[in-house]
């Protein structure tokens, strides 16, 4: 019997964390056969701040996860987010060293690291070096430059960096949890692999995934990322609002959001009601729609307005044809769309994964795009290593690549 290839993304979030496994196909498709998914108690904001709570978590997701696959999970994709997180355009500059000026992928190595040569704080680690197009004897454009001519190979990339602590503390809740770290990807870069088109990414367009704690931000142009930020803010403003606002519980705000939840006042009738609970469970109010769209468009713009002040301050100078992606957790709710599309003058919709098989229609919905795009690059990932060992040069690059994350575990 053929060996399974599988696959596991992480998603540890600030109100949930999700498992899920996918089984990658001949073809090179996944499908989800497994998804664990249980509430968050150690995290603020993307930042882990209790690490005991934080394996409790992924214990439970992980173990839903191999009940529904029938699958025992050893080594996952996990996603990493945070206000710590940062990110910076950076130039590498060698001489092709070959007697007939061919590039090799010993080249490409010796390139990347020379960009990967930044100021960078004591506290601080790259996690991402993103390489987004290779000039060659001045040309840009080249994406892949292995087995072209030339005497000198430059390469722009994307350099992302977090702070030490923080991945630390991460690496160790899985370690603790008893898993291997597959791989570490920022969470934006998993959205944008799970709901953006590759027309979109060329084009230049900028994915927001508002979770709970933490709203992440990724600007891509010309097929990769340019800029990638993460805001410590989300949907829990909003529940804390409609909490207070109508004396009640957050678990019982959060239920009301997700069910009744509308961002534009003018979109709510005035006919539509909900039964919210009390502080205490002993009084049952009827609260119209109408009202807590008052309560939720106020934060709600806010929130647009930061992400929007983020993308301004990015410095990006392009227009964006593909416009806004909106994904995560707290984009269900009707006329964000709308919102959003006035704030920032730009196409606006709402993103969902894709490019998945099995039970894809469990996980169909904006609040698992980091998940699933966590399955979707690990499965990418193992699809580009198996040529390694057919290539000894490009299996040395990619062993160098590896070892690049190993600088934080």
């Amino acid at each position: 019997m053929a060996r399974r290839t599988i696959v596991v993304g992480l998603d540890v979030g600030t109100t949930k964390t999700t498992a899920l496994v996918g089984e990658v196909d001949g073809e090179h498709r996944v499908h989800i056969i497994g998804v664990g998914e249980c509430p968050s108690s150690g995290l603020r904001k993307g930042t882990i701040v209790d690490i005991d709570n934080t394996v409790k978590s992924i214990d439970r997701a992980i173990e839903k996860a191999e009940r529904m696959s029938g699958v025992h999970v050893e080594a996952v994709c996990v996603g990493i987010a945070g206000a710590n997180i940062s990110s910076v355009n950076n130039r590498g500059v060698i001489a092709v060293a070959g007697p007939d000026r061919e590039i090799t992928a010993e080249d490409v190595e010796r390139v990347l690291q020379a960009a990967r040569v930044i100021h960078l704080p004591a506290d601080r680690r790259i996690i991402h070096v993103i390489p987004r197009q290779y000039l060659v004897d001045g040309y840009d454009g080249v994406r892949d430059p292995v087995g072209m001519a030339g005497s000198r190979l430059e390469v722009e990339t994307n350099i992302i960096t977090g702070a030490a602590t923080s991945i630390q503390n991460m690496l160790k809740s899985i370690h603790r949890a008893g898993l291997k770290l597959q791989d570490l990807v920022l969470n934006p870069l998993a959205s944008g692999e799970a709901v953006l088109l590759p027309a979109e990414k060329e084009l230049g367009v900028v994915v927001v995934d508002i979770g709970g704690g933490t709203t992440d931000i990724a600007i891509y142009d010309q097929g990769s990322p340019w800029f990638t930020s993460v805001l410590p803010i989300g949907g829990d403003y909003v529940t804390s609002d409609l909490a207070v606002g109508l004396r009640t519980t957050l678990a019982e705000a959060e239920r009301v959001k997700r069910e009744m939840g509308c961002v534009l006042a003018d979109l709510a009738p005035d006919n539509e009601y909900v039964e919210i609970t009390s502080v205490g469970g002993k009084e049952v109010n009827r609260v119209s729609r109408k009202l807590l769209a008052t309560i939720i468009e106020p934060r709600m713009q806010e929130i647009i307005a930061i992400i929007r002040n983020e993308i301004y301050r990015s410095g990006y100078k392009g227009i964006l044809p593909g416009g806004v992606v909106l994904t995560g957790g707290a984009v269900l709710m009707d006329g964000l769309v709308e919102l959003a599309r006035t704030q920032f003058n730009l196409p606006v919709r709402i993103g969902v994964p894709e490019g998945i098989g099995g039970i894809s229609d469990v996980v169909s919905s904006p609040a698992y795009a980091t998940a699933v795009g966590l399955v979707l690059y690990a499965a990418k990932k193992l699809h580009s290593s198996a040529g390694e060992e057919d290539d000894p040069l490009l299996g040395k690059f990619f062993a160098k690549v590896k070892s690049w994350f190993r600088e934080f575990f």
